[in-house]
């Protein structure tokens, strides 16, 4: 990360101020100080407002893609300043989730703005009874279920999903162990979906 100067940029701290009285009014130390107060103060400036740096909501652009290489979220360059924001900003939480059908989901509709239904194989769970049966074999198989969210397109309708694109989120998502399929809907399921 490089951040340029800034021309007419003024540094909240003069160098030439702090200097001993004995330099107040020498045109020299205070025109060579001048020059370093244009090389610092872009510096200053950043350090004074590091914590808006560190905010993917008032990060600059640049900054956003550099959160999100520190939470180790990809971001696409096609998607629009304020998607790679909330991507970056929900990242703790969607790490936390990685790998269960809620974070998948979630990813879905933060990544590609598409609703969708997670239908695990499963072969876990629990009875509060003695001697339950135990489930059945799990089958290995994760269905992902899309479709597109009504006001994701610019008419206010339902975009088209990009089937690819679906594929790419739910390879990069999916536990490896599981074989992933994936079907486009063009609306959610009848059951209401997650």
């Amino acid at each position: 990360m490089t951040r340029a100067a800034v021309p007419g940029l003024p540094s909240r701290y003069p160098i030439g101020e702090q200097l001993p009285a004995l330099y107040a009014d020498d045109d020299l130390a205070q025109r060579f100080t001048a020059g370093l107060d244009t090389v610092l103060a872009p510096v200053l400036a950043t350090l004074d407002n590091l914590p808006a740096y560190l905010d993917p909501r008032l990060a600059p652009g640049d900054f956003v893609d550099w959160l999100a290489s520190w939470v180790g979220v990809a971001v696409d360059d096609e998607w629009p300043p304020q998607q790679r924001r909330a991507v970056v900003a929900a990242a703790v939480r969607l790490h936390r989730r990685r790998g269960t059908c809620r974070g998948l989901a979630e990813l879905l509709r933060l990544c590609l703005g598409v609703g969708a239904e997670i239908v695990d194989g499963g072969g876990a769970v629990w009875s509060t009874t003695p001697g339950t049966a135990l489930p059945p074999a799990p089958s290995g198989d994760l269905l992902v279920r899309v479709w597109p969210e009504p006001g994701e397109a610019a008419g206010g309708g339902a975009a088209a999903v990009d089937e690819a694109q679906v594929r790419a989120v739910v390879a990069a998502s999916c536990p490896v162990h599981l074989t992933c399929r994936v079907e486009v809907l063009t609306a959610p399921p009848a059951d209401g979906g997650n």
